[in-house]
């Protein structure tokens, strides 16, 4: 995978988190899109990276157009809703979850 050329790059900042996604061409000449997602973890950056081989494209590209449908026919009623991290503290979870409560309480 290190030999592999990149043929192209975009870059999507999303708050805490960036994705990349890379189209490479490996030593045969099959195209690879290769999605990393960026985030600081305790002052470091940790990936998570999936790689997609070109045998596969048209079935994700398929079916990341179902779920894109899906979720345009079905919105998420909390859309801003933040999830306490891993290292969130029970203490800070129930803190949390009452602050919430509290929102919702005083919304019309």
């Amino acid at each position: 995978m290190q030999d592999d050329k990149t043929l192209f790059t975009e870059k999507v900042p999303a708050g805490k988190r960036t994705y990349f996604l890379d189209v490479k061409e490996n030593n045969q000449g099959s195209q690879i899109l290769k999605i990393n997602e960026s985030r600081k973890h305790n002052g470091e950056f940790v990936r998570n990276s999936v790689m997609i081989f070109q045998e596969d494209f048209d079935k994700i590209f398929e079916a990341l157009e179902r779920v894109k449908e899906y979720i345009q026919q079905n919105p998420s009623s909390q859309p801003n809703r933040t999830f306490p991290s891993k290292e969130t503290t029970p203490f800070e979870e129930r803190t949390e979850n009452k602050i919430e409560d509290k929102e919702e309480d005083l919304s019309f």
